[in-house]
């Protein structure tokens, strides 16, 4: 009798617990239609595509059109095309990544016999490589911008990387003087900056260029004062720029004494720490969903 009702008991414990955990179950699949949903993180454009987008709309609106070019280069194109022989000072200015021959070639340099332009290759120290590639399969009047990233072998710090972008614009034509480059970058200084930002003009060499300027602009962290951002001269400089020489003109295929143009060419990396007061390009290439969020529009 005893060992019935101890029967009887489980049974009926057992099937309470049963129906609790169906009962359980059940909740535990309904949806509260009160709750509000989760929100979905959503992405964002990195600073850099951010600061090259907005570059590249101000150019289009003066009728510059967008070109790009291969990252991996020659020799020829990258440094001998543009006036930077082989020992020419300039190229020391310019840490280069040289790669290695392929294995069905010669080690040594590779020289292309017909027209005796080096094929080593490397990877491009600045998008300039892009001008003769470009002006050797088209003909004047353009006007163009050569957006890409470059490459060098220096040690990383706060202001330099392995990697960073450069954005190059180069315009052709028959009467192009300094007069259009100092109007064109005039209007590019206060469309990036703003219009009252205070610039100034300073003579500068690059191979590729003559006569060379470079422009600085006031220091927009401490105004003008003096800080270590701008080495205590109150002014930072932006970019580089100058008439075509006629060598590169000639190595294009054009005849100097028909065209006249002028090049000019930027950091993108840096123009994006002036503008966002970043202190340190690292924090580009870092991968920091922290940084990056913040310029999430």
């Amino acid at each position: 009798m005893l060992k019935l009702n101890l029967e009887k008991e489980i049974e009926k414990k057992s099937a309470e617990l049963k129906k609790k955990l169906i009962e359980l179950e059940s909740q535990k699949d309904k949806i509260d239609i009160t709750i509000p949903g989760k929100k979905i993180e959503t992405g964002c454009l990195h600073p850099l595509t951010l600061i090259q987008r907005k570059i590249i709309e101000i150019f289009q609106t003066m009728g510059f059109s967008v070109v790009e070019g291969p990252e991996i280069e020659t020799e020829w194109y990258n440094f001998d095309g543009l006036g930077m022989l082989k020992d020419h000072p300039a190229r020391d200015m310019q840490d280069t990544l040289w790669l290695k021959p392929e294995k069905n070639k010669n080690k040594k340099e590779t020289i292309n016999k017909k027209n005796n332009k080096s094929e080593k290759k490397l990877m491009r120290t600045q998008t300039s490589a892009v001008q003769i590639r470009f002006m050797e399969k088209n003909n004047p009047p353009f006007r163009i911008v050569i957006p890409g990233r470059v490459f060098r072998h220096e040690a990383t710090d706060a202001s330099h990387e392995i990697q960073f972008y450069q954005l190059e614009a180069l315009m052709v034509d028959k009467d192009i003087s300094l007069t259009n480059l100092k109007g064109v970058l005039e209007v590019f200084i206060k469309q990036f900056f703003g219009e009252d930002t205070k610039f100034r003009w300073r003579p500068g060499y690059f191979p590729y260029v003559e006569p060379g300027l470079e422009i600085d602009i006031e220091c927009n962290l401490c105004k003008g004062k003096g800080c270590s951002a701008c080495k205590y001269t109150g002014w930072v400089e932006v970019l580089g720029s100058g008439m075509i020489h006629p060598n590169v003109f000639k190595a294009a295929g054009y005849n100097p004494e028909n065209w006249q143009g002028f090049a000019l060419g930027m950091g993108v990396d840096r123009l994006a720490m002036l503008k966002y007061k970043i202190n340190d390009i690292r924090l580009f290439y870092s991968g920091d969903l922290r940084f990056l969020k913040q310029f999430k529009k």
